[in-house]
């Protein structure tokens, strides 16, 4: 975290706010950009800014702990028909569904305050106008080690042993 976000989270000056946003990257389709707020920001992203449209955006920031599951629950009411569309069909397909989550300072909107989280979709609740969505980091608990696996296919020489 840079030195200035954490003056804001330690005391909260006035005129400083954080303004949590949310990039949701379905294949295949334009990305759902979406900031905490009333009014649309321009936020940087890479160098470059683009449109985040303002929305009650409510997040829960995954522990910080050893328990290997780390999740990122959000919440968005007053989703428009196009996103919702767009979002049922990726989880329908099975697609991988990316989610970037940035916090950004009033006083410099040219880059997040601090690295982005970025976790894959594990789920989705449409209920009304409003979405409720889960996401998560790479479980690293339940990844194989070694990664690649010796089988007959791809080290001949293992049948003999």
């Amino acid at each position: 975290m840079t030195t200035l976000l954490n003056i804001v989270y330690a005391s909260a000056p006035t005129g400083e706010l954080i303004i949590p946003s949310l990039e949701i990257l379905i294949p295949g389709t334009d990305p759902i950009r979406v900031c905490n707020g009333f009014e649309d920001q321009w936020l940087g992203v890479a160098g470059q800014y683009f449109l985040f449209e303002a929305t009650p955006l409510a997040v829960a920031l995954p522990s910080k702990n050893t328990s290997g599951q780390q999740t990122l629950s959000f919440g968005i009411p007053g989703v428009s028909g196009r996103a919702e569309r767009q979002v049922d069909h990726a989880l329908e397909t099975g697609a991988q569904v990316k989610l970037i989550y940035r916090e950004y300072l009033e006083s410099d909107k040219s880059a997040p305050a601090r690295r982005p989280y970025v976790m894959t979709m594990a789920g989705g609740v449409f209920e009304g106008p409003e979405v409720s969505f889960e996401a998560s980091y790479y479980d690293l608990l339940n990844t194989a080690w070694p990664r690649e696996r010796y089988t007959a296919e791809s080290a001949p020489g293992i049948k003999y042993l």
